[in-house]
């Protein structure tokens, strides 16, 4: 069987243009529909159902029209979007537009060509993605972005043509592309995490070349026999093992997350090779793709409305859930349909495989950077930045980790205290805030996992860490989890402790983080810091402050909570700056406590648009303190 490369080449770049709509519009629901939550979940649901409902109209459509229809649209969408024109409702109906297509490609393309064009445009948006850092070419400006856009577009536009409807992949096939999706979606965004401070993204390296080496094994699986029901047997297994290692904290690391990938898309590919059933099932594979992007969304919803509502059960069961799917439809459709005649493989798809290890060398070389430097504090005043940065989304929906990362560093701060960090969750587009505004900023950073191991807050610093630790808030009621990060710097020979954290239930949290404020100015390291009672008496005590996101006003019990623990809210003779909402701000959530040992020189809330909240800029000095009392 020999594959047809234009069809295969359209489809994946197809796919290629429609992810990159999808990772705008996901965020743009939460950033500029959602407003962050102001939204009931309800209604932001119901708005991005639709336009997955609205492509089932292409079933009035012919075919051959829908698919050069949705191409059109989908282009269309792609450069407006490039262009910054109504990010919302242009991702909105570029997304209604990819599954036009894909409708139009399952009611044409020859089977041969599916399974290429989908895990081709898979395995080379995920590629790319990590290439670019995770700032994908629609969130930068400027001429060069602009290029690669529109040569993409054109090399797809080149490639559209209809199929002649015979020899169609079976509905099982098409139904799959959208669980599949899901888990590319969701195991490449592990993919953008790199290792704390030093080096580069390796295991987003070996994500790069697995997915590559996964297209090669579609393209040879398709232009190759069909495999026994047997090896569908030994892939459902092993699906469903790895999208279970894939929930678990000490198992969540990238390798696992790869083989998930491989597999959950590996037992797919047999399905795909098998004929549709009777020339008269022609329609159903169009159903069958929409349907399946349907649950795309379903279990997107699910697995984030986890975080922020209380569904009952963990959402790592939506991961095995969809791998579950995936493996069984596979299965099922391996044994109704049982071995097609075998066909002699091809060796050109192969060559795809020395294709990944050149991209990995590649990417390899790009994604390494020496560690920044450590250097000492050179007196006894720092600057401190404590922002919200909101996954990176500025006011106007677009990423703007370049931005915060370019203002951050004209102020030159010693230290730099983030909440709301996002390293890759594919509901905020798959991006690594932290890595990137770390590499604006030249520093280390240390990273505090709240939600998950993908969301929480960070420190950044080059001065030098004694000592970091998060400890675990508890929920008290709300859904989402929080933490506050210990941490204690050396400043010019001095310690300091600093509590990191965003206050999601003040009334419960403010206690258990005025605590960690104790056991830090008590002397105890950041990992005991959580337990103040098992200070020695006598022991060295250290100035300390607290800041984050602390969700409470000067005025709330919450504040008196946490003043309790010998700090003191230095802003209010300061000008106390508003810091929310950062588009008109009227009150002060955002805060920087510090206890004796620390004066606030100058303070200020500077009016950015790059996120919900303003950033607090202050400059502290470091006073006598006694350090035996």
């Amino acid at each position: 069987m020999t594959i047809p490369r234009g069809h295969a080449v359209m489809l994946g770049l197809g796919v290629m243009l429609l992810l990159d709509v999808l990772r705008v519009f996901l965020p743009s629901l939460i950033t500029l529909f959602g407003r962050a939550g102001e939204t009931p979940p309800e209604l932001m649901g119901l708005y991005a159902a639709a336009w997955f409902v609205l492509p089932f109209l292409a079933l009035l459509v012919k075919p051959g029209r829908a698919l050069a229809g949705g191409a059109a649209g989908l282009v269309l969408a792609r450069l407006l979007l490039q262009a910054g024109v109504a990010q919302l409702h242009v991702a909105a109906a570029g997304v209604s537009a990819g599954l036009v297509l894909l409708y139009g490609c399952a009611r044409t393309l020859p089977r041969a060509a599916v399974l290429p064009g989908l895990m081709g445009g898979l395995a080379a948006s995920s590629a790319v993605h990590f290439l670019l850092d995770g700032v994908d070419l629609v969130w930068r400006d400027g001429p060069l972005p602009w290029l690669g856009v529109l040569a993409l577009c054109a090399a797809f536009l080149l490639q559209v043509r209809p199929g002649d409807a015979r020899d169609l992949a079976p509905s099982s096939a098409w139904f799959l592309a959208g669980p599949v999706t899901l888990l590319v979606c969701m195991a490449s965004t592990g993919w953008t995490k790199p290792a704390e401070g030093p080096g580069g993204a390796w295991d987003g390296v070996l994500g790069v070349g697995l997915v590559l080496l996964a297209l090669a094994a579609a393209a040879a699986l398709s232009a190759g026999p069909g495999r026994p029901p047997v090896l569908h047997a030994v892939w459902t297994v092993l699906t469903v093992v790895f999208a279970v290692l894939f929930t678990l904290p000490s198992w969540s690391g990238n390798g696992s997350v790869a083989g998930m990938l491989i597999l959950g898309t590996g037992v797919v590919l047999p399905a795909a090779a098998r004929p549709a059933a009777h020339p008269g099932s022609a329609r159903r594979p169009g159903v069958a793709v929409l349907c399946g992007m349907l649950v795309f969304l379903v279990a997107v919803f699910l697995y984030y409305a986890a975080y922020d509502t209380d569904l009952g059960f963990p959402n790592g069961l939506v991961v095995i859930g969809v791998a579950v799917l995936v493996a069984g439809t596979s299965l099922a459709t391996a044994l109704r349909r049982g071995v097609p005649p075998a066909a002699p493989p091809g060796r050109r798809p192969w060559r795809l495989a020395a294709a990944a290890l050149a991209v990995s060398a590649l990417a390899a070389g790009l994604a390494y950077r020496p560690a920044p430097p450590v250097r000492a504090a050179s007196g006894d005043t720092i600057r401190v930045i404590t922002y919200n940065i909101r996954m990176g989304f500025g006011l106007d929906g677009r990423l703007s980790l370049d931005a915060i990362a370019s203002w951050a560093a004209a102020q030159r701060p010693d230290v730099v205290l983030l909440s709301e960090v996002d390293r890759g969750w594919l509901l905020n587009g798959g991006h690594d805030d932290l890595a990137r505004i770390a590499r604006g900023l030249g520093m280390r950073y240390h990273f505090a996992r709240a939600a998950d191991d993908l969301w929480g807050d960070a420190l950044l610093t080059d001065l030098p860490v004694k000592s970091v630790h998060s400890h675990e808030l508890g929920r008290h009621g709300y859904p989402t989890g929080a933490q506050a990060q210990a941490i204690v710097l050396d400043v010019g020979g001095r310690e300091l402790g600093i509590v990191n954290t965003h206050l999601q239930s003040p009334p419960g949290q403010a206690p258990e983080a005025a605590a960690i404020a104790r056991g830090l100015a008590a002397g105890l390291p950041a990992e005991r810091a959580d337990r103040p009672d098992e200070a020695a008496p006598g022991a060295r005590r250290r100035p300390v402050l607290l800041a984050g996101d602390l969700n409470t006003r000067p005025g709330d019990p919450e504040m008196a909570v946490l003043e309790s623990a010998g700090v003191r809210d230095p802003l209010v003779a300061l000008g106390d700056p508003p810091t929310s909402p950062a588009d008109a701000p009227s009150e002060r959530i955002d805060h920087v406590l510090i206890s004796e040992g620390l004066t606030a020189v100058s303070a200020q809330a500077p009016r950015l648009p790059y996120s919900d909240h303003l950033p607090v800029l202050t400059t502290l000095r470091l006073t006598s303190l006694d350090q035996e009392g």
